[in-house]
């Protein structure tokens, strides 16, 4: 089984992130469960805006549409920025768009049979509108959702502050990670299995 996680930060590389570290966090865990993971840190790569799988002239796209599809599990962690998810994973769910016409011979979409799970971060609210909004173009999009496939972790209000600036990751969080991990293992086990009808 293979995890794809794609941290949706607004920071480049090598700069620390609070999405990077909730996504390596959860990595882990799924590795205890046996399962391997990548990550892939959306900004780095020249990923152009639009709604189709390759938008030509160097997008970068096309090849993490390749891990996606090679991947069992995808996990989208996302920062919180004036209230909603990063501006990066607004274009990842836009890329995600052209899954809608891509079909296997018997008529679904190639991300049934997928699992998607999500984590946010921030020193403000706004994950549970961060989660409801990934979840819904994913599950759109073909992914399933786990029970509790959610994460998230926001600092007190007007305080500043973030994941990364945290001595050890509160139990609350910790709680829902283990749960995010154990259940999403779960279905992509059950989804290997007994796969969707065709249409």
């Amino acid at each position: 089984m293979h995890v794809l996680a794609l941290v949706c930060t607004l920071k480049p590389s090598p700069a620390k992130s609070s999405s990077d570290l909730i996504a390596a966090q959860l990595l882990e865990l799924f590795a205890e469960r046996g399962a391997t993971g990548e990550t892939v840190r959306v900004v780095d790569h020249d990923v152009r805006p639009g709604v189709e799988a390759d938008m030509g002239d160097g997008d970068a796209w096309p090849g993490i549409r390749r891990k996606i599809h090679e991947a069992d599990i995808l996990l989208v962690a996302t920062p919180t920025w004036m209230g909603h998810m990063s501006s990066v994973a607004q274009r990842v769910l836009e890329r995600l768009d052209a899954e809608l016409s891509e079909m296997d011979d018997e008529g679904r979409p190639l991300t049934f049979g997928k699992v998607a799970v999500a984590a946010a971060v921030g020193n403000e609210d706004g994950a549970h509108k961060i989660i409801a909004d990934l979840f819904q173009a994913l599950n759109d999009t073909g992914f399933s959702i786990p029970a509790q496939g959610g994460t998230y972790w926001n600092g007190e209000a007007m305080q500043g502050g973030d994941y990364i600036d945290l001595d050890e990751t509160p139990k609350a969080v910790a709680a829902a990670n283990a749960t995010l991990v154990r259940n999403a293992v779960h279905l992509a086990r059950l989804l290997d299995s007994v796969h969707y009808p065709a249409s």
